[in-house]
């Protein structure tokens, strides 16, 4: 088979890659994490596979009505237009039956034509049973049992497809997250030595709170897992008698790494008794970077798509071209909104953007929290836009409820300031909305965010940041100068308060922001050419992937 060619030595596994704009595989931050990865890989030739599941109806496709309310809806996703069907098979055992997987092959090629392969697990296969064959439908479906049955299907699933398709030269098994955890229990099942299956394994934490770590009661899991669970590793994997995956992918991993400093510290107080390292996420610069960026790139940076480290050289860019590449990707985003939600928008006014998953943490409704004062500051320093995206997750009260209240804020104050949700948020939205606004917004609560990438996509665009101190800001933000941190030094407190970090952010708006980008434009593009320089330049996944492949990889 053509795609074996290259002799891979790294499996690298994700619940999600969103890795195509037409595959609807991935829900967010850590499935197109996934997918820029395993694009630097290609562009920097290093010898990886990628494995995830086929998701069939993707996570879904979100409508809003016009109070607010988010409809779920199934993605009809055509597989054979975009994928390629392989006839090998393998299976896996689940509550003592067989379940067969088989696997749908994407080709990534690399800016040097270097191809990474991606192997999309389908269980969707005559002679397996109705429930079986809907594991590889919805991206996290269905209740413990039907997660614990997918999570087989990944770990277990994709080690032993690997094998059938012919790989031998696999030396590494990457866990991007706890999801692909049980697959070390069928390299623990192939070898039978713990220290050489660890020797194999490389695991990415992305959670910085408890409860966002998947764990299933034992029972549950012994009577879905078999004898493959062996028993003398209980104590270690499991807590409050519930088989916890992270626990798991640590016991099995010689090398952790959280994805910034600050949540490796956090993962670190978290699990004590592990070794956990830090390598801050980035972003795959190529495919975030607008196109009237990009020319401006070709023309005055040649060699930055093969090493964007070379964007330090952008403080060198003439202002009057970082702004003309800007005012290009925005007007293409007022163009869009104006036509597709009749938000009659504007090109001159100040824009915000907030888009990523709406859940309670994220908190999306702080920027409107205060529609009087919102509404003040318009009046008194400029006309202020806000464009809006993200879906919630379809069992997440508080997060529907989050974006019902941006619904009922737009209908209070629309025309004093505008207000657009752009529904369906996914790739294509994304790179819209990122590179056409003024000023990215980000306020989630701290400590829980473990490193967040849109705002890095946000720089490479020449847009600056407003955020709290959380995740990998707390290593890119220069105040003023590559943008604005929300709330109190990170010195000063360690949780989030809504309400200093809404009386920071209404404050620097007013008296700090907005002067700057309506009076003082020499100095806003000043900033935004510092974003580039600064942060583009380092925080993206080429990068990330040399110190993945000095650290955890050894190659």
């Amino acid at each position: 088979m053509d795609f074996l060619g290259g002799k891979p030595k790294i499996a690298y596994f994700s619940m999600e890659i969103g890795i195509d704009e037409n595959i609807p595989s991935y829900s967010g931050g850590l499935g197109i994490l996934a997918g820029d990865t395993l694009k630097s890989c290609a562009d920097l030739n290093v010898p990886v596979v990628g494995v995830t599941l086929l998701s069939q109806n993707g996570y879904f496709y979100q409508k809003i009505d016009e109070n607010g309310n988010q409809i779920e809806l199934p993605i009809d996703f055509d597989v054979p237009k975009f994928l390629q069907k392989l006839p090998s098979i393998t299976s896996v055992n689940i509550e003592g039956r067989e379940v067969k997987v088989q696997a749908w092959l994407y080709q990534y090629k690399g800016i040097g034509g270097y191809i990474v392969p991606v192997f999309f697990l389908d269980t969707n296969i005559d002679g397996n049973l109705d429930w079986d064959r809907t594991l590889t439908k919805y991206l996290y479906g269905g209740d413990n049992k039907y997660r614990l049955a997918q999570e087989i299907v990944l770990g277990i699933g994709g080690v032993r497809i690997l094998k059938t398709l012919g790989y031998k030269t696999i030396s590494k098994y990457h866990m991007n997250e706890g999801h692909a955890a049980l697959g070390t229990l069928e390299i623990f099942n192939l070898c039978n030595d713990v220290e050489k299956v660890r020797q194999q394994c490389v695991f990415t934490t992305h959670t910085p709170i408890a409860a966002g770590h998947d764990q299933f009661a034992l029972p549950l899991a012994k009577s879905m897992l078999g004898n493959i669970l062996p028993d003398f590793i209980i104590n270690d994997v499991t807590f409050e008698n519930k088989l916890n995956m992270t626990r798991l992918a640590l016991f099995f991993s010689h090398y952790v790494n959280g994805v910034a400093k600050k949540h490796g510290e956090v993962s670190r107080i978290m699990f004590p008794g592990y070794s956990i390292d830090s390598i801050t996420n980035g972003i795959h610069s190529s495919t975030w970077v607008s196109e009237s960026f990009k020319k401006l790139f070709n023309k005055t940076i040649p060699g930055w798509l093969s090493d964007p480290y070379l964007l330090r050289s952008a403080q060198s860019i003439e202002k009057t071209q970082i702004w003309d590449a800007h005012v290009q990707a925005k007007q293409e985003l007022i163009n869009f909104v104006n036509t597709n939600y009749n938000a009659s928008m504007n090109c001159d006014d100040f824009t915000i953007g907030f888009a990523r998953r709406q859940t309670a943490y994220k908190r999306p409704d702080l920027l409107i929290s205060d529609p009087k004062r919102l509404m003040q500051i318009a009046e008194k320093k400029g006309p202020i836009q806000i464009i809006y995206a993200g879906k919630a997750h379809p069992k997440d009260a508080s997060g529907k409820e989050a974006i019902k209240n941006i619904f009922h804020v737009m209908k209070t104050i629309n025309g004093k300031v505008k207000i657009t949700f752009i529904q369906n948020y996914d790739i294509t939205i994304s790179k819209l909305i990122i590179a056409g606004v003024d000023l990215w917004l980000n306020t989630p609560r701290r400590p829980r965010e473990a490193s967040g990438t849109s705002g890095m996509k946000a720089a490479h665009n020449g847009v600056p940041q407003f955020s709290t101190l959380d995740g990998w800001w707390l290593e890119g933000c220069i105040e003023n100068i590559t943008g604005w941190a929300i709330g109190p030094e990170k010195t000063e407190h360690e949780e989030s308060d809504d309400k200093i970090d809404s009386y920071d952010l209404y404050d620097k708006l007013e008296k700090l922001i907005m002067p700057k980008f309506y009076q003082d434009r020499d100095n806003w593009i000043r900033t935004m050419r510092s974003c580039i320089a600064l942060n583009a330049s380092f925080f993206n996944t080429n990068r990330m992937i040399q110190q993945y492949v000095l650290n955890a990889y050894f190659m």
